[in-house]
């Protein structure tokens, strides 16, 4: 269920953070990509960060690095190097376009968990992850730090 009626333009209250969603019912409102990790909706002045359960069989995984305080969050390029383009350039561009950041973990198939909204605050390179094809690549890892509104 979404906390709110959709309102063009941003987001604010709309999803409850550790509340449950389910990925299509959030498409359906927002509009946006239903199978990268980065979706991009239409209805919404957002991007939307997925994060997937099976990035552990290609040699990455997201998460929280607790003495950052950030959440690390893979590109969705799986092979070959990864770029700054397509839903990777819209997470990086999100502020200079007046786009919210918002985070949903995986909880079983379909359904994710909503953690909050985020912002971008820079990336690195990792050489040396595993491809789809099993051959190493250079990775992307986007950092991200929770938005706390006053």
């Amino acid at each position: 269920m979404i906390a709110a009626e959709v309102t063009p333009g941003y987001i604010p209250g709309m999803f409850i953070p550790g509340e449950e969603y389910y990925r299509p019912d959030i498409h359906r409102l927002f509009g946006g990509q239903e199978r990268p990790g980065i979706s991009t909706p239409s209805k919404a002045r957002a991007v939307l960060l997925f994060m997937s359960q099976g990035g552990e069989a290609f040699g990455y995984r997201d998460g929280w690095d607790a003495e950052r305080g950030e959440y690390l969050y893979y590109a969705e390029s799986r092979s070959g190097a990864d770029r700054i383009i397509g839903g990777n350039r819209a997470l990086v561009d999100h502020r200079r376009e007046g786009k919210q950041l918002h985070l949903f973990e995986w909880t079983r198939p379909r359904w994710y968990r909503y953690i909050g909204e985020m912002e971008y605050a820079g990336h690195e390179f990792r050489e040396g992850v595993p491809g789809r094809d099993g051959r190493p690549r250079t990775a992307i890892v986007f950092r991200l730090r929770p938005v706390s509104r006053r």
